[in-house]
């Protein structure tokens, strides 16, 4: 095994532990509340849908994991997108560190169980969209960018027939629920944060695909709406 195997290799295992290990867990890390059981089902949800989403993915298509995870040594990546990408594949991890705060020291009066579980019911919304996305599309990459040697082309079935960017979409509901769930009004500013540059990647992708993929400004012609249907 030669050196940038490993270290490939070891790269991507320690994504892994942060995804899986580390980022799901922040809420009771933080504040220390082990019996929190709406921590403890957003975890058991994230990682989950991480799992299985991928699982899923990569029995369709074979190398699509390989091209996410290799997705730092893309050399024709977007410049602006080598720091969007990381931001907003991160970014919700600041949503939980903000949620685990609130708890600790109690800046947030509790939402009422409806609202929690309106909060749930758009986080299984967002991943069920978000791993529709993935599996459906072979290009569902890491960073934006014209994948010429993986004979990129349009994708218009599943989640792309409701919305282009069906991915971005999923991500927002989860953020938005997350707050909800874990009682934190405070964990609203991050979400905001994060829902706004979410909005602008899609935008900044949308406009360098309709220049640069062959057949999607007439996808885009047929599927008007980017993120919400109806709305934008």
């Amino acid at each position: 095994m030669n050196g940038d195997k490993l270290k490939k290799i070891i790269r991507t295992a320690f994504m892994l532990l942060i995804a899986l290990g580390l980022i799901p867990l922040l809420p009771m890390l933080i504040s220390g509340r082990w019996n929190w059981w709406e921590a403890w089902v957003l975890t058991a949800l994230l990682i989950l849908t991480f799992m299985i989403s991928r699982a899923l993915a990569a029995r369709k298509t074979p190398d699509i994991l390989r091209e996410r995870a290799d997705y730092t040594e893309h050399e024709d990546t977007q410049p602006w997108d080598k720091w969007l990408s990381p931001t907003t594949a991160f970014g919700t991890a600041f949503i939980l560190l903000t949620a685990g705060l609130d708890a600790l020291f109690a800046w947030s009066i509790a939402f009422a169980l409806g609202w929690e579980l309106f909060g749930l019911a758009l986080i299984v919304l967002g991943c069920l969209l978000g791993s529709y996305a993935l599996i459906e599309n072979a290009y569902f990459s890491g960073t934006v960018r014209i994948q010429a040697e993986r004979g990129h082309s349009v994708v218009s079935g599943g989640p792309y027939a409701w919305v282009r960017h069906p991915g971005y979409t999923g991500s927002l509901l989860v953020n938005l629920g997350i707050p909800l769930l874990l009682d934190s009004a405070w964990a609203f500013v991050p979400a905001v944060i994060l829902g706004a540059l979410l909005v602008l990647r899609a935008s900044l992708e949308d406009r360098f695909l309709l220049g640069n993929l062959p057949g999607y400004q007439q996808y885009a012609a047929k599927v008007r709406f980017r993120l919400l249907p109806g709305v934008w």
